[in-house]
């Protein structure tokens, strides 16, 4: 397994595209998704030689969500990505990580299963088998 992704949750999606492109230097690698099921927004930001960053904004009906991006919001998750969902599921629930959602589509991963869990330390992981995202934005030959 290897990490795909971070994500933060941010209150404005936009607003947290702006903010990441401007402070850290990332741009934006994928037009903003709705993510039904988990009710949220989604976008994922590049730079090259970094991991990518994943914002989610919730959407009106995502009450927890909602109360941590109103606190102030920030880091969410971390995303593993593994060769195979039934096993990577296995694996890390044989090592004592507890199943928060079991695998369903996910949009922002072209509909391809995602699954979230609860580790060690507080840690909410999110585990994915692809590297395909959903509306990436066509880039320049220059860029």
């Amino acid at each position: 397994m290897v990490i795909n992704h971070i994500c933060f949750a941010v209150k404005n999606i936009e607003e947290g595209v702006s903010y990441w492109e401007e402070v850290f230097g990332y741009r934006q690698m994928t037009d903003i998704v709705i993510n039904s099921l988990q009710k949220v927004k989604v976008v994922f930001l590049e730079k090259q030689g970094s991991l990518l960053i994943k914002l989610i904004e919730p959407l009106e009906d995502n009450r927890t969500l909602l109360n941590f991006v109103t606190r102030g919001g920030g880091f969410h998750h971390l995303c593993f990505r593994c060769e195979d969902m039934e096993s990577g599921l296995k694996s890390l629930k044989d090592k004592g990580l507890k199943t928060l959602v079991s695998p369903q589509p996910g949009e922002a991963f072209n509909n391809h299963d995602i699954a979230f869990l609860w580790a060690k330390y507080g840690i909410n992981i999110e585990l994915i088998d692809t590297d395909e995202k959903a509306a990436i934005i066509p880039r320049k030959e220059n860029e």
